[in-house]
């Protein structure tokens, strides 16, 4: 008996010097869900988490997807990251908020940035959601107004400006109607040009050439590059409610602060991989704004933008 006793307190002891297997946590997954080029969102996003304590490989870990500007792509995109039964899905844009919401009713997704959620009925209504639903509200269609301010500061005898409108997009009526209420305030006539990705580009600057515009807007739910390239062909000062715009060569941007907005989100993702539910958190608006303009782009358009202008920029690109 005692020979067998100490066979047993022999083997208990080797197990514990040479580290029996212990349950490890489960790393969360998170799905991110994009229109088109990720960046520099993504990056902001990831930026936010690790200001959270979070190291990716370690305490989580991301399924990123892309539908690289083709928006009819996001709904499969979005079965996609259900099927691999992520944690929590990151959306980024409207598109891609509503492609979630009809992926899943159960898992808890958070909007880094949507366009009216209420109205989209994404949510029942900021301060209480009430679904699996909740993140962050863009201001893009209130800033409408704002950005036809800024042309005619730049162009003080602008007439008419061209819209370039998503028709995929479930935002692009909000962000039209806001526009439209803007353009009456400081007489200028907006002209809504419907497109779908980049390659309906050439035929809507042909459009903007025929009709007289002088200048246009871009949804920054449509591929940025090509738009911005065709803007400097035709000559044509350009603004976005995106950051992204001017830094891909657009004239100007005003938009709320993205890497803000991007940090708050993280502060969401965290917030519900502890426990929280996202129908009890209130959907959080912006509230810091910047303005970007693009010196380089207005030397090429032959363009010399207001003093005053440019000295209240929060950045200018040179």
């Amino acid at each position: 008996m005692r020979r067998r006793t100490f066979a047993l307190l022999l083997g208990a002891a080797t197990t514990a010097g040479t580290g029996a297997p212990r349950a490890q946590t489960r790393v969360p997954r998170i799905g991110a869900l994009f229109v088109g080029n990720p960046e520099p969102s993504w990056r902001l996003f990831r930026d936010g988490l690790r200001l959270l304590g979070y190291v990716e490989g370690q305490t989580v870990r991301f399924e990123l997807r892309t539908a690289g500007g083709d928006s009819g792509r996001l709904p499969g995109l979005a079965d996609d990251l259900v099927r691999l039964k992520v944690d929590l899905i990151v959306a980024f844009q409207t598109q891609a908020a509503v492609a979630a919401q009809q992926a899943t009713r159960d898992i808890p997704i958070v909007m880094a940035t949507s366009g009216d959620p209420v109205a989209n009925r994404l949510v029942a209504s900021l301060a209480r959601p009430g679904g699996n639903i909740t993140g962050m509200a863009s201001a893009t269609a209130e800033l409408g107004g704002k950005t036809l301010e800024l042309i005619r500061e730049v162009l003080p005898k602008a007439r008419r400006v061209a819209v370039l409108a998503n028709t995929t997009d479930p935002f692009t009526t909000p962000f039209l109607e806001h526009i439209g209420r803007g353009a009456s305030a400081v007489s200028i006539a907006a002209q809504p040009l419907m497109v779908r990705d980049a390659a309906d580009f050439d035929a809507a600057f042909a459009a903007i050439r025929r009709e007289g515009a002088d200048a246009f807007i871009h949804q920054p739910s449509l591929p940025r590059k090509r738009a911005a390239e065709l803007g400097l062909q035709h000559r044509l000062p350009s603004i976005s409610p995106s950051r992204a715009w001017a830094e891909d060569g657009g004239l100007m941007s005003y938009a709320a602060d993205l890497a803000v907005q991007l940090r708050q989100a993280a502060t969401y993702v965290d917030r519900i991989l502890k426990g929280a539910k996202p129908a009890e958190l209130p959907v959080a608006q912006p509230t810091k704004f910047e303005l970007v303009v693009n010196l380089r782009t207005a030397k090429a358009l032959g363009l010399t933008l207001p003093a005053s202008l440019v000295d209240r920029a929060d950045e200018v690109i040179e």
